[in-house]
Parts: C-alpha cells; structure tokens; sequence
C-alpha cells in the first residue's frame, strides 16, 4: 500500500489562503449575535456579502464625509434648503 506522503511532499507547505487577499488583513473579532444577524439579512436583501456591509460601516464610521446619505439626513437638507429659499 502506497501512503499519500510518499507521492505528496507537503514538507514546504504553508497555511492561509491560496490566493492572497491584496489590501486585506485576516483578524479574529468578537462582534455581538445580533450585530452579525442585522449585517447579514441587510445583505441579504441587498444582495452583497455581510462582511463588505461591515467594512462600509465602519469606512463610514472613520471617514463620515463619506458616508453615504441616509433618508433623514437627505430629508434634513431639502428642508434647510426650502426655507433658505
């Protein structure tokens, strides 16, 4: 019987991904239960991974010029701009 390590040599071997992952680091976080949910039936119905919606709330935690516009926020200058008018 030929074993596995006789035709395979995995002595180089290294662990991670196959496919390095540019511009992004692999972190191990704690995040709430209901945190996780919230994300993942948001991107569910947007049709996008959690983790990308995770990262575009916390880019627009860091960076708020760059968030994008919510409802009332947008509701919040029509009507600044109707009563400068």
């Amino acid at each position: 019987m030929k074993l596995i390590r006789d035709e395979y040599g995995f002595s180089k071997g290294r662990r991670g991904p196959v496919i390095p992952s540019p511009g992004k680091t692999r972190i191990t976080i704690f995040l709430d239960d209901d945190i996780i949910e919230a994300f993942r039936t948001k991107a569910e119905a947007e049709g996008k991974g959690y983790q990308t919606l995770i990262n575009e709330a916390l880019r627009a935690a860091i960076q708020p010029e760059n968030a994008p516009i919510t409802q009332k926020t947008l509701r919040r200058i029509i009507r600044e701009e109707l009563h400068t008018a």
